[in-house]
């Protein structure tokens, strides 16, 4: 039951990654720079464990791939199962005598799936369709208005229920070391602990602030949808919602991408700072200060992951372009 919680909440904060960026995993993080990703995994002897594997993103190599949009969509499936790899892995690497059962592993993969589907766009749109019948004028922009706040008030709730549990909590300080090590290398400060440890662990890149911007970017794109398909004369039912609404949840990525990139480029500004601000009080909640021993696990992958070529960037001062 545990591994499935751990499922959803990662399905729900997977982060995509730009110059550099990571996920906290069970005991450990993992990092990404461009070319390759690192998994640091603390041991119960007080160990480290490492695993490297190099990658290069699809967009790299297709040209439709790497147009606006697209790129935000396939970053996200990249992220996602490089996400799943590595957090089974920090499982193995914790649990060691565990038999692995791949049929039992799948399903509960797709029920974390189902799960988080079922509460963040199946309960929002019955919900909207509740009240719209009942107490206001069919509209669609109304419609997903309704169902974009239930949505983030389900997600608030979601975030700060399990933020109470011991293991999450400690999911979130590897979430903090992250965030602090991303700091100190785009600092160009020397990467140690003592560097790492000034730095804010909110993050305005952190996949917390990209679900914001999902939540916000899917209440026009759904009420546009939406809009068009009445105006064909589509009786749109909960059912036909649903059928619509889910399959077009990677184009709404796709654009939240775009969103978050111009955010985080221009995050100087009054504008896009008040759209970032929501993923950074979001933070308090994702992220907890972590101690020295959960910063030198998070410094240990994303120096892993550079290897030889971590010199070419030290010194240097670096903004990611996007979520990382």
């Amino acid at each position: 039951m545990l591994k499935l919680l751990y499922r959803s909440i990662l399905f729900i904060l997977m982060r995509t990654t730009i110059l550099v960026g990571g996920q906290a995993v069970i005991e450990g993080v993992m990092m990404r720079v461009p070319g390759a990703y690192a998994t640091a995994v603390r041991k119960s002897d007080g160990t480290i464990e490492l695993d490297y594997h190099q990658f290069k993103s699809k967009t790299l190599y297709n040209s439709f791939y790497s147009l606006p949009i697209v790129r935000g969509m396939i970053h996200l499936y990249e992220s996602m199962s490089i996400g799943y790899q590595t957090l089974q892995w920090s499982v193995e690497v914790n649990e060691p005598n565990q038999s692995t059962n791949k049929i039992l592993d799948t399903a509960l993969s797709l029920i974390s799936i189902i799960f988080s589907l079922g509460l963040f766009v199946g309960i929002p749109i019955l919900a909207a369709d509740f009240l719209q019948n009942y107490f206001l004028d069919k509209n669609s922009f109304i419609f997903n208005l309704i169902s974009g706040i239930v949505r983030i008030i389900l997600f608030l709730t979601y975030l700060i229920s399990i933020s109470f549990m011991k293991d999450i909590k400690r999911l979130f300080q590897f979430h903090g070391a992250e965030h602090k090590t991303v700091y100190n290398f785009e600092s160009g400060k020397e990467l140690n602990i003592q560097n790492a440890m000034d730095f804010p662990k909110e993050h305005p890149r952190c996949g917390t602030s990209f679900i914001f911007i999902v939540m916000l970017v899917s209440i026009i794109s759904y009420s546009i949808i939406d809009g068009c398909l009445i105006l064909s004369g589509v009786d749109l039912t909960v059912i036909k919602r649903l059928l619509i609404h889910i399959p077009c949840l990677p184009l709404v990525a796709g654009f939240s991408y775009e969103v978050l990139k111009i955010t985080a480029q221009f995050q100087t500004y009054f504008i896009f700072k008040a759209l970032a601000f929501p993923g950074l009080m979001l933070q308090k909640i994702t992220t907890q200060t972590p101690d020295d021993a959960q910063l030198e696990v998070a410094i240990d992958a994303l120096k892993h992951a550079f290897g030889d070529e971590l010199h070419k960037y030290s010194g240097q001062q670096f903004k990611a372009e996007a979520v990382g």
